[in-house]
């Protein structure tokens, strides 16, 4: 069932590619920090982006509403049944770890679990399990630290039992290779800050070959969502500039796992055989 919250969240996603430059600003901010949006009047949000107030009543009235007082009205509520799952792991205490970097970051990641765990919509989450199992083949993508990511993705999908393998980035581009992939395979491919322009053309190209591709980001409208069948959004903030792996890494593992589970019988097969492999070819103590 999509809940009240996520039927907002939908009907700003739906607008977006419409919506001018600094509507956009406050689209984004409005989505990244939905929890934050009831305790803020329109002044301070228009400082916050570094847009006009005027741009920001725009925007309200743009996806419906008749001013920011509305939509604000209108978040608050959504959020009333929803913020009972906000939390699902507790943070630690800061008062009993003073200037412990160790704890800060634990902290951040913990949030980035309870986060995504809030965000991901989980009919979105069965469905793209459904296409991975329905899948001839499966692809992954991604480039820098989101090629790892890939890879790992790939790995664990071929531990399980499916076809899956992961896009290689050498003397071809992403897109040279959707040449050989046909409307049966999928496409799975991670992009976080900073986009690579690649990998957003990757997801261009497959939408035009009509090849399904589940985009794995950090935010609804981040740019390969436009030509995603199917978007799991994870946040991955960090203290540095960089991307936290542990919302992601959780989302992986939940993905492999619930493939293995959904068809059992193949996922305990395959890694039967592949152990009988590695002691034929004494590959491990046993």
């Amino acid at each position: 069932m999509v809940t009240r919250y996520k039927k907002l969240q939908e009907k700003i996603q739906s607008r977006y590619e419409k919506l001018p430059a600094n509507q956009k600003k406050v689209a984004d901010y409005i989505l990244d920090n939905f929890d934050d949006i009831p305790f803020i009047d329109v002044h301070r949000l228009s400082k916050l982006i570094d847009v006009s107030v005027a741009s920001v009543i725009r925007f309200s009235q743009s996806i419906g509403f008749k001013g920011f007082l509305d939509l604000r009205t209108e978040i608050s509520n959504s959020l009333k049944l929803h913020l009972s799952r906000n939390t699902v792991f507790p943070l630690f205490d800061k008062s009993h770890f003073q200037n412990d970097i160790l704890t800060s970051i634990a902290n951040v990641d913990v949030k980035n679990i309870n986060d995504t765990l809030t965000m991901i919509d989980r009919e979105i989450f069965d469905l793209a399990i459904t296409n991975i199992l329905k899948s001839k083949r499966i692809f992954t993508a991604g480039l820098g630290i989101s090629y790892l990511l890939a890879e790992i993705l790939a790995y664990q999908l071929t531990q399980v039992g499916a076809d899956s393998s992961v896009l290689k980035h050498t003397h071809t581009l992403f897109h040279e290779q959707l040449i050989y992939l046909n409307k049966n395979d999928l496409l799975i491919a991670f992009s976080f800050p900073p986009y690579s322009k690649e990998t957003v053309e990757l997801g261009k190209y497959a939408k035009k070959k009509e090849i399904k591709l589940i985009s794995i980001t950090n935010k609804p409208t981040s740019p390969i969502t436009v030509y995603s069948n199917l978007v799991l959004t994870v946040k991955s903030e960090n203290l540095l500039f960089t991307n936290s792996f542990a919302a992601i890494s959780v989302l992986i593992n939940a993905i492999a796992t619930a493939c293995a589970m959904k068809n059992k019988n193949h996922a305990q097969k395959v890694l039967k055989e592949s152990e009988t492999i590695m002691i034929d070819y004494d590959q491990i103590i046993i």
